[in-house]
Order: C-alpha cells, then sequence, then structure tokens
C-alpha cells in the first residue's frame, strides 16, 4: 500500500474515489462543502432526500459530481457532529472496507478529522495507516474454494482540515504502515491451526524475518541446547508433545543505538490443551491464539527492523504444545527451573507462566534496560478487564505508566494492575520453592507475582494480552493487538 498525504484542495486531487464525511443533521465535512459548491450545490441537494441520513459507519458510491477530479464520491457517515477519535476509526474504517468492495486502485479519504488536542499531525496519521491495513485485512483461511480477489486498493492519499505539518503527518504515515504490517504478521501468524503453526513452523517464520532483514539476527535453539539451558519448567511443558519445542532467540542491532537493549518476551504455546488438567471442550479451538505473545514478539520485531529504530531489540520465544500423554508432566511434579528455583506443578493448564519464567530468566544475559513479556496468560485477566483492555502489570510503576501512555496514544489501551509481594504470599508450597498456581482469587496477579520471582533485578513489565489479542464468535480471529501500543513505545524510546 502506497500511503501519501495532500494538503490541497479534495475535489482537485486525482483519484478513482474521494471520500468525504456527512453528519447525521446533513451537515458536510471542509471537503464535502467544497466539492457541494463546485458542483453547484448538487450534493447538499441529494443529502435533503434523506436517502443517506449520515450514521456512523454507514457508506454510500455515487458517480463523481461536476468538476471533481476524482471518478467516484463515497459519502462516509460520521455520525454526530463533534468528532471524537472513536468515531473517526469507526468512519475510517468503513470507508477503506467499502473501497476494497469497488475497483478503485486510488482514493483520496478528506473524513473530518478530531479536533487537534486529541491528534496531532503525526498520531492522526499513523492512525489512519493502521487502520486502513486493520480494515484491509483478510484472513488467511485454509478454504478450499475459489478465494475472492484481493482488493484493488493500492495507493491512498490522507488530508483533512488542517495540517500545521506535513512532515510530521508523512513520518506518521510511514510508522504506521510499518505496524499496520507488525500487526498483519501477528495475525497471519495466530490466525493459523495448530497443525500448521507448530513450534518449528515459528522458528522458520523468525529465521525469514532474519533472511530479510540483515539487522536482524535469528537463533532458534533445539530441545536439546533447551536442556543445556536447564530450562526444566519449559521442558515440563512439552513433556508430553510429540511436537519438539524450540527456543527463539532475534537480535536486532542499530549501529546508533546505546547498547542495553530492549528485550520482548514472548509465550509460544501453539496449542494448549491443559496438559493433565484437561480444558473444558468449549471454546477449546481458540488454544491455537495461545502463541500470541510470540506472534507480537515477531511482528514488533518486524517494525523495528522495517523502520531501521535506533535501538537494540531482542526477541525470545518459548514456543511448544501442552499436551497430554503418558509422559506428560503431572499435577503434584516438580520441576528446577533454569534460575534454580524448584516449582510444584499443581495445575497444567497453568503452562504459559512455566516457559516464560525460564525465558526471563535467559534475558538476564544481554543486561537489559527493559524486559518485557506477553503471553495470553490468563482467564483471569479476562474476568477483570474483558476484550478492551490489556493488563499491565510490573516491578516498576513508571514503565507500566509508560506502557499505558503508549496504549492511549495507540489507541491499543492497556491498564495498570497491581503487582506486589501479597500476591506471592498465595504461591508457598511445602515440597517446592514456590507453586505455579494460587487458586482463583487475583488469577492474573499471582500469575504476574509467578513471573516477577523470576525478574528480581531487572526492570520488567508484563502484558496479559488475554482478553485483547484475539476474538472468539462469529467474528473469531486474531486483532493484531498490542503491536500498536508495542510500535508507540518502541518509536518514543528510540527517539531518546
Amino acid at each position: 500500500m502506497q500511503f501519501e498525504i495532500f494538503t490541497g484542495s479534495p475535489a482537485q486531487t486525482l483519484a478513482d474515489c474521494l471520500v468525504i464525511g456527512v453528519h447525521e443533521s446533513g451537515t458536510l465535512s471542509a471537503a464535502g462543502k467544497g466539492v457541494d459548491r463546485q458542483s453547484g450545490g448538487k450534493l447538499s441537494k441529494f443529502l435533503k432526500s434523506g436517502d443517506f441520513p449520515g450514521r456512523l459507519g454507514e457508506t454510500l458510491l455515487l458517480p463523481a459530481l461536476p468538476r471533481m477530479k476524482a471518478s467516484r464520491l463515497l459519502l462516509v457517515g460520521q455520525g454526530k457532529t463533534a468528532v471524537t477519535r472513536k468515531t473517526w476509526r469507526k468512519a475510517l474504517h468503513a470507508a477503506v472496507a467499502a473501497l476494497a468492495r469497488t475497483k478503485c486502485r486510488s482514493a483520496v479519504v478528506a473524513l473530518s478529522r478530531p479536533a487537534s488536542s486529541e491528534f496531532d499531525d503525526y498520531l492522526f496519521s499513523r492512525s489512519a495507516a493502521e487502520i486502513t491495513h486493520a480494515a484491509l485485512y483478510c484472513v488467511n483461511d485454509l478454504k478450499s474454494g475459489k478465494r475472492p480477489s484481493a482488493p484493488e486498493l493500492t495507493r491512498i492519499k490522507f488530508g483533512a482540515e488542517r495540517f500545521s505539518s506535513a512532515a510530521a503527518a508523512r513520518r506518521g504515515l510511514r510508522h504506521g504502515d510499518a505496524s499496520g504490517n507488525g500487526a498483519t504478521l501477528m495475525r497471519n501468524l495466530a490466525n493459523l491451526p495448530g497443525n500448521v503453526c507448530t513450534p518449528n513452523y515459528l522458528a522458520d517464520q523468525a529465521r525469514q524475518l532474519g533472511g530479510r532483514y540483515k539487522t536482524v539476527k535469528v537463533r532458534v535453539l533445539d530441545e536439546s541446547e533447551i536442556r543445556a539451558e536447564k530450562m526444566g519448567c519449559f521442558l515440563s511443558v512439552t513433556a508430553g508433545s510429540e511436537q519438539p519445542p524450540r527456543f527463539i532467540v532475534m537480535e536486532y542491532k542499530s549501529p546508533r543505538a546505546p547498547r542495553a537493549p530492549i528485550v520482548l518476551v514472548g509465550k509460544g504455546i501453539t496449542f494448549d490443551t491443559g496438559g493433565i488438567s484437561l480444558k473444558d471442550p468449549a471454546a477449546m479451538d481458540e488454544m491455537k491464539f495461545d502463541m500470541s505473545g510470540a506472534a507480537a514478539v515477531i511482528g514488533a520485531m518486524s517494525v523495528v527492523a522495517e523502520l531501521q529504530l535506533s535501538l537494540n531489540l531482542v526477541g525470545l520465544v518459548p514456543t511448544c504444545e501442552n499436551m497430554p500423554s503418558g509422559r506428560a508432566t503431572k499435577p503434584g511434579d516438580i520441576v528446577t527451573s533454569a534460575a534454580g528455583l524448584t516449582v510444584e506443578i499443581l495445575n497444567t493448564d497453568a503452562e504459559g507462566r512455566l516457559i516464560l519464567s525460564d525465558a526471563l530468566h535467559y534475558a538476564r544475559r544481554y543486561k537489559p534496560q527493559t524486559v518485557i513479556d506477553l503471553a495470553t496468560l490468563t482467564g483471569a485477566c479476562v474476568i477483570a478487564l474483558g476484550h478492551h483492555h490489556t493488563g499491565v502489570m510490573a516491578n516498576d510503576d513508571a514503565l507500566a505508566r509508560e506502557l499505558v501512555a503508549s496504549g492511549v496514544r495507540a489507541d491499543d489501551l492497556a491498564w495498570h494492575l497491581p503487582c506486589t509481594e501479597e500476591y506471592a504470599e498465595q504461591l508457598k508450597s511445602n515440597f517446592a520453592d514456590l507453586a505455579n498456581v494460587a487458586g482463583r482469587d487475583g488469577g492474573a496477579l499471582t500469575a504476574a507475582a509467578f513471573l516477577a520471582k523470576f525478574t528480581e533485578g531487572l526492570r520488567w513489565a508484563h502484558m496479559d494480552i488475554a482478553g485483547s489479542a484475539y476474538v472468539g464468535g462469529a467474528a473469531k480471529g486474531s486483532t493484531g493487538r498490542p503491536i500498536a501500543l508495542l510500535t508507540d513505545f518502541l518509536i518514543r524510546r528510540a527517539a531518546r
């Protein structure tokens, strides 16, 4: 997709389609008023008929009006007269989705935008590019029938009533394009079934990323190398599976960056049955999404490599299946982590924290400035926050606030939850250094407290994306979150 900024008259900008906003009151956007004047009032006369009421997200494709450079006109409902970030995002998504159903190859989008106090030129443009990618995304299904043709839209120009800095707007488009590409990569990986997206498949995808960008070095540890690293918690999870585990190490280095890297750690359970503590069959198919943390890390690595950001970044992905078999780990078994702590496994369905604990210990060798893990870790986080916010827990409140602020800027919301020693008290075991579960109360918080035991001395945050990384039901699929949040966070870190 080619993204551009225009600053002149929308009606005089050449494209296959001009997109303008219409409000419920019949009020036109500034661009729409210009089109109406040039057409001798034909647009306002049409709107008076009531055939297009301007309800938020509605669209209507019309032939070009007189003295328009574009060959089509797409009306998009923008709801009430006051435009917020939320209503603008919904209107733009609807507009791009409507364009994708046409033969248009290029479009000029001139919707009313939110107030500059909500959106500066950079954020406006970055969000516009991210929304375009999301609206054009097609699920990578494996259906045998003829696939629908890909959208022909390849060029889109954005404008608004005002641009104080076209340079900032263009930079936003470039960053949003990379973020959208990263989200697409994440969604494609997470949407694949577990019999396709195995640990070895994830490793191959990481290797392909390294082949695409010279700045990304990839190394994959096999089972014998994982055993040599004494990752007993990780190996306990994969014990029941026929699929061999992999530990993926991705390193991005910029010659312009400080030496200490940021380390991202992603949970890569390519399918989670719960192991011996077998899950309820309902919705178990959604456990193919249990590698969404891994997919997010790979997606974030691609964003940084595409933008060539001035920072050093390491991505660590422990990946395996959690399956029941005669070799599987049993409730009550005790294993030794790479950090030397012993863990009593009371519930084999609390496996994500086990593989992450060994990966977090591995991160220490990089002497990182910051460590962030991403995981579809607990159903308890979904109960607490629903599907709107990612849960953020940290041993550093400033880091948690930094991530939450990035989520606000990116419209990829997160919420700071507590991670205090009181929750770790619930993890006491009679037989080992700690247990891997602590009962139902505060389940997302005790899971974070478990991980905190392996991050002492590190500046660390945990992001529970169980509710935000994918949706179920009729719209089942990966959302691509929290790539937008991570993009904002990493860009701002690179600018320091």
